[in-house]
Parts: C-alpha cells; structure tokens; sequence
C-alpha cells in the first residue's frame, strides 16, 4: 500500500508559501506513483494517472514527425503551374512588399522539377520526391494552408514546438503529459529521437516545460543500436542492491528539495531515477528491433542505407505508442538539414529519399496492426520555402504559407484543406496557424485548449496562449 511521504511543518509564512505556490510537482509525482501502484495492486489496468480528459477523445497518442529545417510545400504537396511558366521572372508587383530572411525578396522566381501526379481515390497531389508516401494519401488529410509568425529557424521552431517565438513557455509534448499523464509507468510518456548527432535548433528547449515542474518534459532516446545508455545495472550489482541505493539517494533528493521549493528539477530528478529503475524491466524490450520480423523491418527500410536510419526511429516510435508512451517527437534532418538556401534539388532529393520509405512504413504498420485508428500522425517542418530563389539554385524560408499533414486519431484522410496562392507564397483559403495545429492538436487528444491550464506567477496559462481553434474539416471532411 502506497503511504503519502512525510512533509516537514513550515517555520515561516515565507517557506509557507514557496511550497503552496511551486511544490505542485513533487505532488504530481506522489499522485502518478499512488495511483500508479494502486492499480497494480488491485490487478487492474495499465493507469492513466492524468486527469479525466475534457471531452472524449478520438487519439491516444501522437507521433510529431519533425523536418527540421522547412521542407518546401511547393515542392512537395502544393503544385504551382504558374510557377513555372513565370520562372526567372521577379515575384509580380500584385503581391506587395515581401520580407524574407536572406532579404532575397526581388530574386527571379525559381522552377520546380517535380513530376506531379494525383494518388488515392481522392486525386491528391503528390510530387515525384515522395512515391511512398503517395501510396497513403487515403488515409491523410494534406493542410496546405499553414502559417506561422517567425523568419528564422529559432523562433520558428520554439513556436512549432510552443506556441510562442520566445523561449520559456512549455512544449507541446509537455502540456499532453500534463493534462493526461502516462499510459505506462515503466516507459516514460514523452520521447524525442532524432536521426543524427547535430543539435536540433533551440536544443532541449525544444521539449522542456519552460514553467511547469521539470517531470514532465521529453526523455531524449539515442539514435543508433543502444537508444537508452547507461540503462542496465553495473556488473555485479543485483536489482535489490540498485533499489537501496535509489532509496538512499532519493531521502537525500527530498531534504535537499524541502529546503528549495523553487527548484522543481529536483522532482524530476527523483522521478527519473524512479523511472529508469522501472524501465529496467520493461524498456530494453520495447526498443528492441531484433524482435521484428524481416518483413516488418523491410517495410521501414531498414535494409537499405539511406533509409535504415530514421526507419529505426519509426520503428521504434510504433513500438513505444503500442506500449503506451503517450506522445513521440521525432526529428529528421536534426541540425535543420532541410534548410535548402542553395542547391535544394540535392538537398530534397536526399531528405526525401531518406524519410519517404520510413513514414510510408510507419503508417502502413500502424494501420494493418490497428493502431492508427488511435495513434495521430503529424508531418512538417517550421515552415516552407518561398517560391523566389535563393543563391540561384535555392529557397528562401517562408511562414506565410506551408504545408503539414496529419493521419489517424480521428482525422478524417484523402482530402486537401485550405490553399496557397498561385505561387504558393502565402496561405490564403482556411488559413490555419500554429496556435491552431496546437489547439486541433489537443482537442483530437481530448483536451480543451482554453481548460487546460497551468496557474503561473497568479495568472492561468494556456497551451496556445489563448489563441487558435479546433480546425473541423480535419475529421468531418
């Protein structure tokens, strides 16, 4: 039976009110674990120790796909004929003054090569860059209409992952474990992966809490065949030994905390070191791939070199929500290697050579096991690239008009949402900003983007900060 920790008597009203006001996380630890080990007591089900969703929801979990860098919807999704018949030319007057980042704006508008063709019952375009992921455009629905505020891959990417250009504010990863909580108290319920070495823009910012206590940020998992280092005990060591041990540095973790309330990575820390002696058991097996069939492995591309790497990702990120890790964030091209200022036909070619097969198989598998009905997929990067060139051979980036994509979780596919221009250079038919992703977003996991709220220095915050609304047409059509 789970007892509640002792907690000292406050000495002074200060103290007082430093452990009201910014304990909240070491409660949420003690709840997560009480509730927790009372269902496995009982002999009940895998817990959700978050509080009851606000309405009934359609996605269990998310996998983010992150292009990191702005892949080029024109490109890709969005055909532009006229495009290429006024190639070479400057953008027309008709469109105003532009701001770009590389100030680039005047520059002769470039061709697309693409080869386009419609796929699926409903005649969606595809460009010759992604034929796997074409094969699945039935079951997705294609968002052409997206925008965002920032011109430069930091801001971009803190308001993708947060809503907000600055820094400081929770991810969006954080804010789901939040307001649901864990599905698996063995595995920790937000998991970030990327497919190399580089540092993501904006580092662990990226899928930090910002104000909210520590415990609810991303784990990062490795990219390679050992995702979690250090996981296992030391030679000799017996799990009893490793338990008094975490038990010892626990009791020391709690008095230090008591005496700094403020410092809520001190639960975290207790957390984590809950978390990895529970994983211990249980996560080796979830991110073995070895159990997989040839078949299964073919289907990520993991027998071919270009693709073998992020397929290990996609793998694994359909491994880990089918063992209930509530919310998986994967970036490709980490180091915003989708960043085409200069040679983007070698630069796309490559990327999407390397991520098609993979997110193709990623939900094909999720589909034939049942699994994409409840899981919800999302596609994209921080934002597009301009139709003007860049260096003569290049695109330039572009938040006014982008697209994403999202399958699965009740989004309804094969169907295109909102447009671009005839250049494809802004959203202009149901435009659809960030703080709308977000809020769609939530509302598919069951969330209410203005309920859900988080009390910080005496005001309510918010996940979209008050902005964005649940997009429909995704699940009605």
């Amino acid at each position: 039976m789970y007892s509640t920790p002792h907690i000292e008597t406050p000495r002074t009203r200060r103290e007082f009110l430093e452990r009201s006001g910014l304990g909240f996380g070491s409660v949420a630890l003690a709840s997560l674990l009480a509730q927790a080990e009372s269902s496995s007591a009982a002999g009940g089900s895998v817990p959700v120790t978050g509080p009851v969703p606000h309405h009934k929801p359609t996605a269990k979990n998310i996998i983010f796909l992150f292009m990191e860098g702005g892949p080029s919807h024109i490109d890709l999704f969005d055909p532009k004929p006229l495009l290429n018949k006024l190639a070479g030319q400057t953008l027309p007057d008709s469109f105003g003054q532009i701001l770009t980042a590389a100030g680039e704006s005047r520059s002769p508008l470039l061709i697309s090569k693409r080869k386009w063709k419609q796929h699926g019952e409903a005649g969606t375009w595809v460009s010759d860059w992604l034929p796997e992921i074409a094969t699945c455009v039935d079951d997705i629905a294609v968002i052409r209409s997206c925008w965002a505020d920032g011109l430069n891959h930091s801001s971009s990417v803190c308001q993708m992952n947060t809503c907000s250009l600055i820094g400081g504010r929770p991810s969006l990863g954080s804010w789901v474990t939040y307001g649901l909580g864990s599905e698996n108290r063995n595995l920790p319920s937000f998991v970030v992966m990327q497919d190399n070495r580089s540092s993501v823009v904006n580092g662990p910012r990226n899928w930090g809490t910002g104000f909210m206590p520590a415990v609810y940020q991303g784990i990062r998992l490795q990219e390679g065949k050992q995702p979690i280092p250090n996981l296992n005990n030391p030679e000799g060591v017996t799990d009893a030994r490793q338990r008094e041990k975490l038990s010892y540095l626990k009791s020391l973790n709690q008095g230090y905390a008591r005496q700094h309330a403020r410092q809520t990575e001190l639960d975290a820390r207790i957390a984590s070191y809950e978390l990895a002696f529970r994983m211990q058991s249980e996560a080796p097996e979830a991110v073995d791939l070895s159990q997989e069939t040839a078949a299964t492995r073919k289907l990520y591309g993991m027998d071919q070199q270009e693709t073998s790497s992020f397929g290990r990702l996609c793998l694994m990120s359909r491994r880990l929500v089918e063992r209930g890790v509530r919310f998986v964030q994967l970036y490709h091209g980490a180091g915003s290697k989708w960043d085409a200022h200069s040679g983007i036909e070698k630069n796309h070619t490559q990327h999407c050579k390397a991520m098609d097969l993979p997110v193709a198989g990623l939900i094909r598998d999720l589909k034939q096991r049942g699994l994409l009905d409840e899981t919800l997929v999302v596609w994209g990067g921080e934002f597009g690239r301009t139709p003007m060139s860049e260096k003569g051979d290049g695109r330039d980036h572009n938040p006014t008009g982008f697209t994403m994509w999202m399958a699965g979780g009740g989004v309804k596919g094969g169907q295109t949402i909102g447009s671009t221009d005839e250049l494809g250079l802004r959203a202009i038919e149901d435009r659809m900003h960030v703080h709308d992703l977000h809020a769609t977003i939530l509302h598919l996991l069951g969330l209410d983007r203005m309920k859900l709220t988080y009390e910080y220095n005496g005001r309510p915050e918010r996940p979209t900060v008050n902005e964005g609304e649940f997009q429909t047409k995704l699940v009605t059509g």
